[in-house]
């Protein structure tokens, strides 16, 4: 059976197909739903009608391709927005699906199941609106925290200042407090992550097959804060491995993950390609 599933972010709308227990594909389209969303609560017209398009468009796909059912879940911008119900709404007029707004905790249990099944370890989820840690041991979870900080978030409030920035994380993961991760293994999901590894790897063209398992060091992510807070946008999106379209928010995201490596006493993260959109599939299918 085909599967699709649709992860509507704060950054960006993503399509996964799956069929067998394997991923056959991902595709995004940067749409960016959580712009404006710190300074005023609410999503904006024109981040709600091109995010609607977008899900359209891949629900078209989808279908086209034989998908027999075609799941979305929308994650921290649109439950956090006060006019969520305006979203949901033009998406079932627009694309004709309904989404499913999950919580940070079920984002937090999606990803790990998704990232790592019932394996030890944890991991750190960076994306627009919200940030998750998740640590499991015996399959087991062991902790689990979904925080309202990520690129998007991180942008609209700070800009590409990194003073601001560093003040802006360092108030906002203390809410973590301790978390239990000794001995585990941190892998990383999301576009933070992914675009890191490619970068790090100076990779031409992005291959998933190459950038999953990628480690990447704390020594290098914060060099790659410096840099990509200190160089042009313009210049960032030439800088082979980027994902253009995450050009003016990257930098903030690798400062965020470089504080949070720090806060957990690690070194170096590994880099998944496998996240969420597999653990929503599997989630719903084991339900």
């Amino acid at each position: 059976m085909k599967i699709a599933a649709i992860d509507i972010g704060s950054n960006s709308v993503r399509l996964m197909m799956w069929a067998d227990g394997k991923t056959l594909y991902k595709r995004l389209n940067t749409t960016r739903l959580g712009e404006g969303l710190v300074s005023t609560g609410m999503m904006t017209v024109q981040a709600i009608s091109r995010t609607a398009t977008a899900i359209r468009d891949f629900t078209v796909q989808a279908k086209d391709e034989g998908a027999q059912r075609v799941y979305a879940f929308a994650t921290a911008a649109v439950r956090s927005a006060s006019n969520h119900a305006d979203f949901l709404k033009q998406v079932k007029s627009v694309a004709g699906i309904d989404v499913d707004v999950i919580s940070g905790g079920e984002e937090a249990r999606i990803g790990i199941l998704g990232a790592l099944g019932n394996d030890d370890g944890g991991i750190i989820d960076v994306g627009g609106a919200s940030t998750e840690i998740t640590v499991q041991r015996g399959g087991v979870r062991l902790y689990s925290h979904s925080a309202n900080i990520g690129t998007v978030r991180l942008a609209d409030a700070c800009g590409r200042d990194k003073e601001a920035l560093s003040r802006y994380i360092s108030g906002a993961i203390v809410e973590y407090g301790a978390v239990p991760a000794a001995g585990l293994t941190l892998y990383a999901i999301g576009g933070t992550a992914t675009t890191m590894a490619s970068v790090a790897l100076g990779l031409e063209k992005y291959d998933p097959a190459i950038v999953d398992g990628t480690k990447v060091t704390l020594q290098a992510a914060e060099r790659m804060a410096e840099d990509f807070l200190s160089m042009p946008v313009e210049d960032i999106k030439k800088v082979k491995g980027m994902e253009p379209r995450r050009a003016d928010v990257i930098g903030g995201g690798c400062l965020l993950m470089c504080r949070i490596m720090e806060m957990l006493g690690i070194d170096s993260i590994t880099v998944s390609e496998k996240d969420n959109l597999e653990g929503y599939v599997l989630s719903r299918l084991n339900a």
